[in-house]
């Protein structure tokens, strides 16, 4: 299709379609005041500018107007259709001028970018501690409920451990919690795995502390030491950890899904996360305070702490932690201490010795 001189007689050659039939009648089409004459073979029609819809302009491709009835005026020239508009006073609105420049899009490209990280830097916990403080303890009762359930189906075997050592290291930890002020201490209840995961202590939102028979034979059964994790995933239990987490973990997977599309196996998988929980920098510090905390209250040494980061040390440097997993895929939650870094931890226990 040859389009006439936009500038020599205001008119466009097109093709109309009238919207039923798939027919192009081949027309030319002119603007003259609030009116968009169409003329063609068996083709005359005027129409009112309001009644014709001008579909945003790209940098390439055909040019498309659509009409109230259904119909359609279309030009392959997109040169000539861009002119003919511009000599009729049509101009690109502010948003298809900015459409058009790459400088502009890379600019907006990068602001998206830094506004999608200030919102998971800041908006996001900020979002979760509202949520957190607006739920009932009772949602906490039963997600812990289902978490375990579902830990149980994919992570973890039953313990090991005898009942008596079971007994020894729960009557060791209440001795520790009952050292803080009466009614201070959230309600906890401790359970016992052999874990497929390694070496590991987490505590589910209900206050259920799962620990795992390689944690207790990592550390030779040191109680004192094992006390020092338990008062620390007690923290996240005090802190509402576990549930700020499944929050932002909702929260995130809301916004993948309108970028990215269904996010459900998210959701679905969220309990087992809750096994596998690392937290953020802060959340893990806290625990740590909140663990100094109990650890001075039963009059036991920091630096029980310190004595789990020095056994996961040596335990790293030995290399697998069993014949079929790699270190880093066993050492998770309370074991995988990258938030914060192990030294950043160690010192923190150690400046706290008497």
């Amino acid at each position: 299709m040859i389009a006439l001189d936009a500038k020599a007689n205001n008119r466009l050659a097109a093709s109309y379609f009238d919207g039923r039939s798939a027919k192009a009648h081949t027309v030319e089409v002119w603007l003259s005041g609030d009116q968009l004459h169409i003329a063609g073979q068996a083709v005359e029609r005027s129409i009112n500018i309001s009644d014709v819809q001008w579909p945003e302009r790209t940098r390439h491709g055909r040019r498309i107007a659509h009409l109230a009835d259904g119909g359609l005026v279309q030009t392959d020239d997109s040169a000539a259709w861009d002119a003919w508009q511009q000599a009729n006073g049509r101009h690109d609105s502010l948003v298809v001028k900015m459409q058009q420049s790459w400088r502009t899009v890379l600019a907006s490209m990068m602001l998206l970018a830094a506004l999608l990280g200030a919102v998971y830097l800041w908006g996001l916990p900020m979002l979760a501690d509202a949520a957190v403080a607006a739920t009932p303890r009772a949602i906490d009762a039963s997600l812990g409920q289902s978490a375990l359930a579902a830990i149980d189906s994919r992570l973890m075997l039953p313990s090991q451990l005898s009942a008596i050592e079971q007994r020894r290291i729960e009557l060791a930890w209440q001795q520790a919690a009952d050292a803080l002020p009466p009614g201070t201490a959230p309600h906890w209840t401790l359970v016992f795995r052999k874990s497929r995961i390694g070496p590991n202590a987490f505590a589910l939102p209900d206050g259920t502390i799962v620990m795992t028979d390689d944690l207790v034979k990592l550390v030779d059964s040191d109680t004192q030491v094992l006390t020092a994790v338990l008062a620390h995933e007690l923290g996240h239990v005090e802190h509402r950890d576990g549930l700020r987490m499944l929050v932002q973990v909702a929260v995130l997977g809301s916004i993948s899904s309108m970028l990215l599309g269904d996010f459900s196996t998210v959701l679905a998988a969220a309990p087992a996360l809750l096994g596998q929980a690392q937290y953020s920098r802060e959340a893990e510090h806290q625990a740590d305070v909140y663990s100094l905390r109990v650890l001075k209250a039963a009059h036991i040494a920091p630096s029980s702490m310190v004595t789990l980061f020095d056994k996961l040390a040596e335990q790293r440097s030995h290399g697998k932690t069993r014949t079929d997993e790699k270190p880093e895929e066993s050492l998770l939650g309370i074991a995988f201490a990258s938030h914060p870094t192990d030294a950043d931890r160690i010192a923190f226990f150690k400046q706290a010795q008497p």
